[in-house]
């Protein structure tokens, strides 16, 4: 029988991102090392490396405008109050807290990203504009001395919600990338595996991770009660 051996060396341009954006360095001169190192341990000629990063280019060419072009709609929208209105509504609502609001927004988000509406989110389009500030507005309703330490932890617990939403919600959808990716590999070892078994299987592993992530937005409420109450508490 006759082995592949697999070559795991180009794997460390993955390694050169973690640590790049570990050590908060930009962005695309991390992206250019990992191409750098990627192409190095694979041998491959710095002739092919430019061409394949500028065919690369040339193919996303577009890309920055089609970001743009929301976030500029959104930027309009902040500046005629779309925070201050989103406040004003969550408000309204007695009974909500920061924690309550963010566990209904993780289940939208990982039941819309389940049926593969994994576009209804995100931290530019959805995070920063509303949940943010409605989560920062609960918080307000019961604690108008609101510390500026704690509308940071409550727009990182958002963002971090939204993320856990979508990557544990489109695991589930039977035609997310990564499954049909995990599906060729197999077929390529000779194990025929159906995506939609493999879905399934995700379903298990996107509850626990809700009940996990709901728990820590649980105990957010009572660390926002007791960082107030500290505050208060004199000296």
């Amino acid at each position: 029988m006759n082995h592949t051996v697999v070559n795991l060396w180009p794997l460390l341009g993955v390694a050169v991102i973690i640590l790049g954006f570990a050590l908060r360095a930009h962005p695309v001169l991390v992206v250019i090392a990992a191409c750098a190192v990627t192409g190095a341990a694979a041998a491959m000629p710095v002739e092919k490396l430019l061409a394949t990063l500028g065919t690369a280019f040339i193919k996303t060419r577009n890309l920055p405008l089609i970001l743009l072009l929301p976030l500029a709609a959104i930027g309009l929208l902040e500046r005629f109050g779309l925070k201050e209105h989103a406040q004003a509504s969550i408000a309204r609502i007695k009974s909500a807290t920061t924690g309550r609001l963010l566990i209904v927004y993780l289940a939208i988000r990982e039941i819309s990203a389940a049926f593969g509406l994994t576009s209804i989110g995100g931290h530019p389009n959805m995070v920063r504009p509303l949940i943010a500030p409605m989560a920062e507005g609960a918080a307000e309703v019961r604690y108008p001395a609101l510390t500026e330490e704690l509308r940071h932890r409550i727009r990182a617990m958002s963002a971090a919600t939204d993320n856990v939403g979508l990557f544990f919600g489109e695991d589930v959808f039977v035609a997310f990338g990564a499954i049909l990716l995990m599906q060729t590999i197999l077929r390529g070892e000779g194990l025929e595996v159906d995506p939609l078994h493999m879905a399934l299987w995700g379903i298990p592993t996107a509850v626990t991770a809700f009940l996990i992530h709901s728990w820590r937005l649980h105990r957010l409420d009572a660390q926002i009660a007791r960082a107030m109450l500290a505050v208060k508490e004199p000296a």
